[in-house]
């Protein structure tokens, strides 16, 4: 005669079942440690932003193929920004408190970096920014690894009125990187002696160019210097491409960008970056193998590309050398880090949490990479507050621009 099993008995059963799956769960987790990414994976930046995940799932795949780091393997939590500084800012609270990240990696531009900021202060958590950009700012939690002002705008724009006319005409995105950026540049131009002949500002995502080329083409501008981000460039190329002799230097337009909008009316124009594709060394062949082995062999790396993945490699180097997670004790570690990196050594600058960069030009080939034309003899020491103001008056025209 079968005996009847008691309800106890079955509640027994279920809590037992329920305390090994938890203490499984925990030593997953007791065995991983997450890491936010903060990019765009729809909207009009995604356009640029989509290359920088990839290029992330590299640097982590890389890592944990090594034996992951302090006896964790890393696992990465995505977050898509949207194209939206309002939900990066939203996103970077979540990757914080909810999901527990140890760091972020993200934000592109200025304005999504501008609402994220804050967040990343108030927790006293850690962000890498990968994008070159026009700096005036400083955080004691943010590893700014793309390019300061004296690491690409300041030298190029000499380059090009050395090398291709004095005749200049701005254009860019309508957000914060553009206006500041231009603000040095028309400084410089100032400095020369040079009026520049426009300046015109499109909104983000906005394809209606009509205007801005007909005054370009009826200007005649040596050189326009280009801030416009997102896929707004597609439009603009297009456009250009129809104006004979009128060359294009670009903050914004990597390999990537050049191969989406057609290296056949890009050709000749030029870009100002810190890496190139083309970099002929064995650590720039080892990561260009690397990635198309992982993405593809029709796919090519820019310098954001490569600022984001010496990002993660630099975590990794600091997380190793304070055999701890804690942000703060990764950030002052990091002080003393350096990286023989694709593009060149590069080393973080105490004061700032900058890097030492190459600075480098390049133009257009028919085959969408690029001739480097022109670079620095070394690293140069990054300056996120170009030296010819003081600090102060930096922060006070940076804030009557934001009020613009």
């Amino acid at each position: 005669m079968l005996k009847k099993i008691s309800l106890p008995f079955y509640i027994s059963l279920f809590v037992i079942g329920l305390l090994v799956a938890l203490q499984a769960c925990n030593r997953e987790q007791n065995t991983k440690v997450k890491i936010g990414v903060l990019h765009s994976m729809t909207g009009t930046m995604s356009f640029s932003e989509r290359d920088l995940v990839d290029v992330i799932s590299l640097a982590i795949k890389e890592i944990n193929r090594d034996g992951g780091l302090l006896g964790k393997e890393i696992e990465p939590v995505l977050a898509d920004g949207a194209s939206d500084w309002n939900i990066f800012a939203a996103k970077a609270e979540k990757l914080i408190t909810t999901d527990k990240v140890a760091v972020i990696f993200g934000c592109w531009t200025s304005s999504c970096r501008k609402s994220v900021k804050p967040v990343i202060e108030k927790h006293h958590h850690l962000m890498f920014y990968p994008l070159q950009y026009e700096g005036l700012e400083l955080s004691p939690n943010i590893i700014y690894t793309g390019a300061t002002p004296n690491q690409q705008i300041i030298p190029s724009v000499h380059w090009a009125l050395e090398n291709i006319g004095k005749r200049v005409y701005l254009i860019g995105s309508d957000y914060i990187f553009p206006r500041a950026a231009n603000m040095i540049i028309k400084d410089q131009l100032k400095s020369r002696g040079i009026t520049p002949l426009g300046e015109t500002y499109i909104p983000l995502g906005s394809n209606d160019l009509t205007e801005v080329l007909r005054e370009i083409g009826e200007l005649k501008p040596d050189v326009v210097v280009n801030t416009i981000n997102g896929d707004s460039n597609i439009a603009f190329f297009r456009g250009i491409s129809t104006l004979n002799k009128v060359k294009v230097l670009s903050y914004s337009i990597g390999e990537p960008e050049v191969r989406t909008i057609g290296a056949e009316l890009m050709v000749g124009h030029f870009a100002a970056w810190n890496y190139f594709q083309s970099i002929d060394s064995d650590e720039n062949k080892r990561f260009i193998d690397a990635f198309k082995r992982e993405f593809g062999a029709e796919r090519v790396v820019n310098d954001p590309m490569e600022a984001t993945y010496i990002g993660v490699k630099l975590w990794a180097q600091a997380v190793k050398s304070a055999g701890s997670f804690e942000p703060l004790r990764i950030r002052n570690t990091l002080a003393h880090q350096s990286l023989n990196a694709p593009h060149g050594v590069v080393s973080v600058e105490a004061l700032s949490q900058h890097l030492w960069k190459t600075v480098r030009i390049g133009q257009v080939r028919d085959d969408g990479q690029f001739d480097i034309v022109w670079s620095s003899d070394s690293p140069i020491r990054p300056s996120p507050f170009p030296t010819y103001h003081k600090k102060q008056e930096w922060l006070k025209r940076l804030r009557e621009l934001e009020l613009k």
